[in-house]
Formats: structure tokens, C-alpha cells, sequence
């Protein structure tokens, strides 16, 4: 009876591992190059496992694993402030080590599963389900050009004076004082598409 323990633990550890380093490595670090954070989240994905999994030897719930990444997230609060990308990488790398450490699935279909979440994650980072676009604020003189039924003409002039693909402008502030307003607006970042 120990030893099938011990090799289901080794099993899931495998498991996770390798889904873990298939989302950070291959999903996340290709696209978006930030190494503290990949490399956090392999450590992340890992710990919860571990912690989850001896729990889970202590006849715990699903509930109480997701109880333990409710106080997981706090600490998220109590640290520097991340993106809302590697925040649902971290939310990503705790069901995953979640579902490995705790879930009551076959290795079989815990691979499927595990599987299906990476090549998820990988596809919204392609062009294949949504555009690529950046984001950036601008301070914007001309005035009269924010009106709702001038957006064409502000469009045309911001891609004009950036030389970027501008495809949509968003008015964040409007300082009167100055006929300045401070514009959020979304490009492609490669301008010959």
C-alpha cells in the first residue's frame, strides 16, 4: 500500500512538472520574456503541489485545497502589484498543481486534461484566437478631435503623427485648462499587416 502511494505521488509530481513547464516555458516565457516571474511560477506550481499533495495524505477536500489558494492569493496583495496576464498565469500554475496534487482523476485523463489547458494558453497568446495589439497613453492637443463623431480624423491623425497601425483610441482625461487630453489608444504593433 505504500509503495502505490509513493508512486502516485512520483506520477503527479511528473505530471505537474511537466504541465507546469509547458505553460511557463512554452506559453508564457516565449511571448512575454520576463524571467522572475517564469521562473516564480515554476517555484509557485511546485510548493502547492507539495503542500496540497501531503494535505491531501490527511483526507482534505477540494474545498480546503482551494481554501489554501484563497490565502495563497492574499499574499498577493500584500506584495507588488502584477499584471492581469501573470496573474492568471499564477491562477493557471495553482489549479494545476491543485488538480495534480488533489484531484481524484486518472493520471490518463489528468494529462488530457492538463494538456488541454496548456494548448489553451498557448493559443490566446497567438494571433489565432485574437489580435496582437499594444496599448500606450498619448497627451493629445487637438481638442476637437475627441468628439465621438470625429473619431475618424483623430484616428487618421494619430497614425499619422506615431507612424503606428492605430485601430482604436479610448479618452481617459480631458484637461481644459491646457486643451490637452490624455488618450489611451490600441495598435498593431507590425505596421505592415
Amino acid at each position: 500500500m505504500i509503495m502505490e502511494v509513493n508512486q502516485d505521488f512520483i506520477i503527479r509530481l511528473l505530471i505537474n512538472s511537466m504541465a507546469v513547464y509547458l505553460l511557463v516555458r512554452v506559453c508564457y516565457f516565449t511571448h512575454s520574456q520576463q524571467r522572475a516571474y517564469a521562473s516564480s511560477f515554476i517555484l509557485f506550481g511546485t510548493g502547492v503541489f507539495l503542500v496540497t499533495s501531503q494535505l491531501h495524505s490527511v483526507d482534505i477536500s477540494m474545498g480546503f485545497a482551494f481554501g489554501l489558494f484563497a490565502i495563497f492569493s492574499m499574499l498577493r496583495y500584500r506584495t507588488e502589484s502584477i499584471t492581469i496576464k501573470e496573474m492568471t498565469y499564477l491562477f493557471l500554475v495553482i489549479a494545476i498543481a491543485l488538480l495534480s496534487a488533489v484531484g481524484t482523476m486518472s493520471h490518463g485523463f489528468l494529462i488530457v486534461l492538463l494538456t488541454l489547458v496548456c494548448a489553451l494558453a498557448y493559443l490566446t497568446e497567438t494571433n489565432l484566437l485574437l489580435p496582437n495589439l499594444s496599448e500606450m497613453s498619448v497627451q493629445y492637443e487637438k481638442i476637437e478631435n475627441i468628439k465621438p463623431e470625429r473619431e475618424s480624423e483623430l484616428l487618421a491623425d494619430l497614425r499619422e503623427r506615431t507612424g503606428l497601425n492605430i485601430t482604436r483610441a479610448e479618452v481617459e482625461a480631458v484637461d481644459f485648462l491646457r486643451d490637452t487630453a490624455m488618450l489611451k489608444v490600441q495598435y498593431r504593433p507590425d505596421t505592415d499587416e
